[in-house]
């Protein structure tokens, strides 16, 4: 009879399986996708493995994984969490490595270890794993493949091994970094470039997130089913400055986990210390007992919406109304209003940026000058948004705030005994609370999609439904939301598979994902502040009724949504310009007219190297007609507009840097920093 031993890896995304002599040689192993499906995926590996191993007895059974210790408490055998079997499967097959980046799916890990000569056996000296995010792990290269039409398999690292020059793409958010992909794409770059640019972005995310302010001494081992990826593994050599050889790639780099768990196994059974096996019989009973199973919510209600503040008015023929523009330019969208001096929206638009916030900003300008400018006297400027002060030195801007400022000035327009302003849109959330009409405290989301309108465009998009005009429907619809939970964007989308094989119905996962998102939000966002009982709900978000619905669900209280919530950046801005004016610090306006629309710019890419971020600026170069072209740290008096403050030069919009860049070149570090901060959403 044949003796062997058992390593059971049950992960985030797939299940793994080894099979070892009493010695340690590895006799079998299976490596398998579980969708959704783990224990599914798991009982039916061992099928194949019963037949190839027909009658041999188990004397030893190791579990490990996020999986595994639910399937532990079914079939027995010892469990333990992966930083044990890693370390164990390093010391077994790798005595010589001293660091060890590991990633998974859903995981990664970053382990320093060193050799113990008393127990003849490799200790963990120190670790960092990731936070439920996908920045740093495998999924983020999965979704992005998935995106590009490349099989993450093969295909995806031969292309970016290719690449010459590897693209900026940003390691944050796997959903925000879908924005930069698309972006690079209209701009023609190559796919090996963009394929090359998330390898590079994975490598760098791992070393400045996970493995931040540790050491990565070589030898370092990289294992995971990341480590198959051989562009991955030269990203990580470039990104660490690594020397040849110096980062090994172990034969088994996905398996490391369960076959340390079968060693620390047969380690205990060589102690004395039993720990049986029921065999997987108790596992397949549990899998066709488990029906749906899923716990439920309580069903969603339309909430009520209030429409008495900022009613829109159009403009009235003969003399020109006197009017406040108000600019928000976001990362998604760019949002222009006209306020005239009874809070009434004369005119506003909605446009998406697109990555080209000037682009957007002179599109608004063009339509509604074209349409109504004739009838307009604009006689203040305010901006807001992350390319405040771009957009704001390009259109003539009085007043430049930040979004929070904004937004709380409108709230309390709405209603002025506002006591928290809940703002969500495409890659911002903000939560805002107000005091007699002041900010007291505030909170914005890191760089995490959870919590936004990206999160629910994700998953309405893997659902195939629209999400302005089918989600919103079908949840509301819902007999039963389906518990979703709180998790990242990406990790979503296998809870969603899940629940999906488990029969839940779409209007019961969408009105889930309205909850998802409200607990996200609050868990994420607003944390630990306290929020009122007079609520706002505003942003692009604040459109789709069910998600208002589960916030007042979960609160137990009013949630209103006012008019126009999408654009309140932009009406703040406007109603902080009017005060500007009225206080008597502004004498006339710098606004350029909507002419400034035809106004010509031209833009080069280069590097800023003031950090290890490395962040791709682009200054653009404005050519106002009559007017001279904006140099840097120029001043100048053109014909058709006041003077500039001093310091100001050209316009610089940064994907990932918040400084102005004086004297900066493509490959050399930059002069001191100068001028006002710009950042461009």
């Amino acid at each position: 009879m044949r003796d062997i031993a058992l390593g059971i890896d049950v992960g985030s995304t797939t299940v793994k399986l080894v099979v070892l002599d009493p010695g340690g040689e590895i006799l079998a192993h299976r490596y398998v996708r579980a969708n959704g499906q783990p224990r599914e995926t798991l009982l039916e590996t061992s099928r194949l493995l019963d037949r190839q191993f027909a009658g041999a007895r188990i004397l030893a059974v190791g579990l490990t994984g996020s999986g595994g210790r639910a399937v532990a408490s079914l079939v027995g055998g010892i469990h333990n969490n992966e930083l044990v079997t890693q370390t164990r499967a390093v010391g077994v097959l790798h005595p010589e490595a001293r660091t060890v980046i590991e990633i998974g799916g859903q995981d990664s890990k970053f382990l320093s270890v060193e050799w113990d000569e008393a127990s003849g056996q490799m200790a963990l000296g120190d670790f960092a794993m990731n936070a439920l995010c996908a920045a740093g792990t495998g999924s983020f290269l999965d979704q992005q493949a998935e995106r590009l039409g490349i099989r993450i398999d093969g295909e995806f690292a031969r292309l970016a091994l290719a690449s010459r020059h590897s693209a900026r793409v940003a390691g944050r958010c796997t959903v925000f970094a879908k924005s930069d992909m698309i972006h690079l794409q209209q701009e023609g770059v190559l796919l090996a470039d963009i394929l090359a640019g998330l390898c590079q972005a994975l490598a760098r995310n791992f070393r400045s997130v996970i493995g931040k302010g540790k050491r990565f001494t070589p030898p370092i081992l990289f294992q995971g089913g990341v480590a198959r990826n051989a562009a991955v593994a030269k990203a990580f050599e470039d990104v660490l400055s690594l020397k040849p050889g110096e980062l090994v790639v172990p034969e088994h780099c996905d398996l490391m986990a369960a076959i340390g768990a079968a060693h620390v196994a047969l380690d205990e059974r060589h102690q004395g210390r039993a720990h049986p096996f029921h065999g997987f019989g108790p596992l397949e009973a549990a899998v066709r007992a488990g029906g749906n199973g899923e716990k439920s919510l309580q069903p969603l209600a339309s909430p009520p919406r209030e429409a008495t503040c900022f009613y829109s008015f159009p403009a009235p023929d003969g003399e020109p109304t006197a009017v406040y523009l108000g600019v928000d330019v976001g990362s998604i969208s760019t949002n222009l209003v006209l306020l005239d001096a009874r809070d009434r929206v004369v005119a506003r638009r909605y446009l998406l940026t697109a990555g080209k916030p000037l682009d957007a900003v002179r599109e608004g300008l063009r339509q509604i000058g074209g349409e109504i400018g004739a009838r307009l006297e604009v006689v203040g400027v305010g901006t807001t948004g992350s390319a405040r002060h771009l957009v704001g030195q390009y259109v003539g801007a009085d007043v430049v705030r930040n979004e929070i400022t904004a937004q709380a000035r409108a709230a309390v327009a709405i209603d002025p005994a506002v006591d928290t302003v809940f703002e969500i849109g495409g890659q911002d959330s903000k939560f805002i609370r107000i005091d007699q009409g002041v900010v007291v405290n505030f909170a914005m989301n890191n760089a995490c999609a959870a919590g936004t309108g990206s999160f629910l465009e994700e998953q309405a998009e893997r659902l195939d439904l629209s999400i302005r005009d089918d989600f919103a429907k079908l949840a509301l619809q819902a007999p039963a939301p389906s518990c979703l939970g709180e998790r990242c964007t990406v990790f979503m989308e296998s809870d969603l598979v899940h629940h999906q094989q488990r029969g839940a119905s779409v209007e019961n996962l969408t009105a889930g994902l309205a909850y998802s998102i409200v607990h996200n939000y609050l868990n994420r966002v607003v944390g630990s502040r306290t929020v009122g009982s007079r609520i706002l709900f505003l942003g692009g978000v604040a459109h789709n009724a069910a998600v208002a619905s589960a916030f007042e669900a979960v609160l137990g209280r009013p949630v209103r949504v006012p008019p126009h919530h999408d654009v309140t950046g932009a009406i703040g801005a406007a109603l902080l310009a009017r005060e500007e004016r009225a206080s008597g610090s502004a004498h006339g306006t710098r606004f350029r007219g909507f002419e400034s629309a035809r106004r010509r710019y031209e833009s080069q890419s280069l590097v800023c190297r003031a950090c290890p971020n490395l962040c791709e600026v682009k200054q653009g170069t404005s050519s106002p007609g009559r007017a001279q072209v904006l140099h840097r740290g120029r001043r100048g008096k053109p014909t058709d507009r006041p003077e500039r403050p001093p310091g100001e030069g050209p316009l610089t919009e940064s994907a990932g840097t918040s400084r102005r860049l004086k004297g900066a070149r493509e490959g050399a570090r930059p002069a001191p920093l100068a001028g006002r901060i710009v950042r461009a959403g």
